[in-house]
């Protein structure tokens, strides 16, 4: 499921039961700045990611990077692995 950090940032506050303006004075960004943000007007940024994690209390990560997820393990290691190997064997090929 793909969302935005906007997306993110209205369902956080939402869930809290916290108005935009609510959100606003405890964070210090300007009502119309977070409904830019969650309707996709305006970029999150990491100043303001941060600012509105600190309101939300919540981290960061989970307002810029909502919607990532962690790869397999599997496939991260099987992928390290070949390309590891690769460099392995053009290093021998140099020496």
């Amino acid at each position: 499921m793909d969302v935005a950090p906007g997306d993110a940032v209205r369902i956080v506050r939402e869930w809290q039961g916290l108005t935009q303006s609510q959100l606003a004075g405890l964070c210090g960004i300007p009502q119309s700045t977070i409904s830019g943000i969650e309707t996709g007007r305006i970029k999150l940024g990491v100043e303001r990611a941060k600012a509105l994690a600190i309101a939300l209390r919540c981290h960061p990560a989970a307002l810029v990077f909502p919607g990532w997820e962690v790869p397999d393990a599997g496939s991260r290691r099987s992928a390290r692995g070949s390309e590891a190997g690769r460099r392995h064997q053009a290093a021998a090929r140099v020496r």
